[in-house]
């Protein structure tokens, strides 16, 4: 072996191997492209329901923040959710008429919650949740109760291919 390859030979091991991500494995750090603009992962979110579990991740851009969420039903459901200005409380309904579009409520549960990033300080909490969906099921509400406070979001359906992954991590 020459000094060169001994030399730059060893850097090579030294150097973490970069997992490859998935829709389930993105972390804090990672940069996801969709609908051609760029965001950075800022935080992620990891719902277990009795070993059910989904994600979601806080992706932020210059000039918006966005949710991911993905989970494996009987197939790959991904989506992409912004928070809405109306304001929802308990008891919460089953039905609700959010920016002049009626949704009905799909499922409702709790689910032990863990996070990285901003994601971080919900670590061990518990949340409600409701999901609703329009008559077409084009369109979904994502409602989460945590203790008093009420979070709606409006989203949509995506596919795997409208969305890239760049890991920015191990």
């Amino acid at each position: 072996m020459s000094f060169l390859s001994k030399l730059f030979g060893k850097k090579e091991k030294d150097q973490p191997k970069v997992e490859d991500r998935t829709v389930f494995n993105i972390q804090v750090g990672d940069i996801i492209t969709y609908d051609l603009e760029d965001y950075e992962v800022v935080g992620t979110l990891t719902y277990n329901n009795q070993g059910y579990k989904w994600y979601a991740y806080q992706l932020q851009a210059a000039t918006s923040s966005i949710w991911l969420s993905a989970e494996m039903d009987d197939e790959l459901e991904l989506g992409i959710y912004k928070t809405v200005k109306e304001k929802l409380s308990k008891p919460i309904p089953k039905e609700v008429m959010i920016e002049g579009i009626k949704f009905h409520l799909d499922e409702s549960g709790k689910a032990l919650v863990s996070g990285t990033g901003r994601g971080s300080n919900l670590n061990g909490q518990h949340v409600e949740y409701y999901d609703f969906s329009d008559e077409k099921e084009e369109e979904f509400l994502s409602v989460e109760v945590w203790g008093t406070e009420v979070e709606v979001s409006k989203g949509y359906e995506i596919e795997e291919y409208e969305i890239k992954i760049l890991a920015g991590s191990k």
